[in-house]
């Protein structure tokens, strides 16, 4: 599992003043990055470089999350397929969980513009980070 801290932003709350549904898809995004280094170190984004594209994403928003209280994001692997994996993400703030998450990541050959099998090396790197979700 990595972790991330968030302090929230004054304008990441909308007019109910909870943090707004779309601010989660960017922490989420931020919280992939250590994921992203496995492929790609320096996270160079050219396009010999940058080995990953997002396929689905998705949030269930379990409870309100509200400004001045600093938000946990958990993010865990999954599921590991030949040529893409998932990953899980949960936001929590003051030990409730408030979002959880996947995102479904492709290794992918932006040259070839196809998809391309997950070196057995960086597949062990994703195994340590791996959490068995409840099929229910």
């Amino acid at each position: 599992m990595y972790e991330i801290t968030v302090e929230p932003r004054f304008g990441d709350i909308d007019g109910l003043r909870h943090i707004n549904n779309t601010v989660v898809a960017i922490w989420f995004e931020q919280a992939r990055n250590p994921f992203f280094k496995m492929f790609t170190p320096n996270l160079s984004t050219k396009h010999e470089d940058w080995k990953l594209i997002m396929a689905h994403t998705d949030f269930d928003f379990v409870s309100q999350m509200e400004l001045g209280k600093n938000v946990q994001i958990r993010s865990y692997v999954s599921k590991i397929g030949n040529k893409s994996f998932t990953l899980y993400h949960e936001a929590w703030q003051d030990g409730v969980l408030c979002v959880k998450g996947k995102a479904v990541v492709v290794h992918f050959d932006f040259i070839e513009q196809k998809s391309v099998p997950i070196p057995e090396d960086i597949r062990n790197q994703l195994m340590e980070h791996y959490i068995e979700l409840d099929k229910n």
